[in-house]
């Protein structure tokens, strides 16, 4: 069943929900947020974009040209775009993510974004019976390291990848950056409360081919001790461009 939402609390900002497929997260919203854009960014894609929360988002934060570009035909699709009336700045494309570079350019990028699946696809894997949820949350249709190594192949000399993933993964991610030539320089780490004993996400921001120097931001708390959300997810759900 479809519905029109409002994109967390952005009244002017439309999206298309589907409550039989997979709807987004506040771990697109958080992955976006955390994305910093200059002035001269011209061009963003955000690989796995689903229903399109991440490029609606942007739209708040930048000019630059956004492409979305997810395998699902299913789940993906431009009416959220057209509702918002964004078709001269997004532009959604169904396509594999392997290989995206061979549609849409190399080394032509300011930015990739990622809420990739969280999961490794084994034969025990328990995996959701619907095949929009599996493919959304275990690496089915493709890898960490294929979104990496795509990555690298979209990113200009200077480019940034953004990701959000399990905490549990962190390892894995360095060492595959590492391995494409990238340099973690923000990172934060996302907790559901402010008195949980551990981190479950992390967001990274790695850029293309830079010197070492890393930042650890202060830790995302969703919640407070009440189980109300903190000002700073309020801020989130509310953003509003800087003047």
């Amino acid at each position: 069943m479809e519905l029109i939402h409002e994109l967390l609390g952005y009244k002017n900002i439309k999206i298309i929900q589907d409550s039989e497929m997979f709807n987004f997260s506040t771990d697109s919203m958080q992955l976006a947020y955390f994305v910093s854009c200059s002035p001269k960014t011209s061009k963003i894609i955000d690989l796995g974009c689903g229903n399109a929360p991440i490029p609606l988002f942007l739209t708040m934060k930048t000019k630059a040209h956004i492409i979305g570009v997810d395998i699902q035909k299913e789940i993906y699709n431009i009416r959220s775009v057209k509702l918002n009336h964004f078709e001269d700045q997004i532009e959604i494309i169904n396509a594999d993510i392997k290989d995206i570079y061979k549609i849409v350019g190399t080394n032509c990028f300011d930015i990739v974004t990622c809420n990739p699946p969280y999961f490794k696809y084994l034969e025990t894997s328990n995996i959701n019976k619907n095949d929009y949820l599996t493919i959304a949350r275990h690496e089915v249709k493709i890898t960490l390291e294929d979104i990496i190594s795509e990555s690298k192949k979209l990113l200009t000399e200077k480019g940034s990848l953004y990701l959000v993933h399990r905490v549990d993964r962190f390892p894995e991610i360095i060492n595959l950056l590492s391995k494409y030539k990238f340099e973690a320089k923000r990172i934060r780490f996302m907790y559901p409360k402010v008195n949980s004993d551990e981190a479950l996400l992390v967001l990274i921001d790695a850029k293309n081919n830079a010197n070492p120097g890393l930042k650890i931001l202060p830790p995302f708390y969703m919640y407070d001790e009440n189980g109300e959300y903190t000002k700073e997810a309020l801020d989130m759900f509310n953003y509003k461009p800087k003047s």
